[in-house]
């Protein structure tokens, strides 16, 4: 069964090693990420307070294998780079990092989609 997550999406031998190594990497994140969230969950469920300390000993242990594989990304892509260095480890609004960075202003945030009724698409 095919993983849209795991599975290339090309043919490997249309793309360079780099390229697969990337996405090596990215799967690796992705798992890892996944595997701090059910450790998460499962820290936060059990009543058990030992068994919760191993749960939270394990989350923040898959926590540094991300920070690993996501340094790793960074080290070999110039746009992981860019990316990372505008937004982590600053302090202030994480959104205001982008205008700060390209110094053009973002469209403020909404905080639900805008609605249409029939009025409004009539002109009304």
């Amino acid at each position: 069964m095919a993983n849209s997550s795991t599975d290339l999406h090309e043919a490997p031998h249309s793309m360079s090693e780099r390229v697969r190594d990337m996405h090596r990497a990215l799967v690796s994140l992705q798992e890892e990420l996944e595997a701090v969230d059910w450790y998460q969950q499962r820290a936060d469920a059990t009543r058990e307070d030992s068994l919760r300390d191993v749960l939270l000993h394990n989350m923040r242990e898959e926590m540094e294998h991300a920070c690993m594989v996501l340094e790793w990304l960074r080290r070999n892509s110039e746009d992981f780079d860019l990316q990372l260095r505008t937004y982590l480890f600053k302090s202030g609004s994480i959104t205001e990092a982008e205008e700060e960075a390209t110094g053009e202003p973002q469209e403020p945030a909404t905080d639900r989609a805008p609605v249409s009724t029939i009025g409004s698409l009539k002109g009304v």
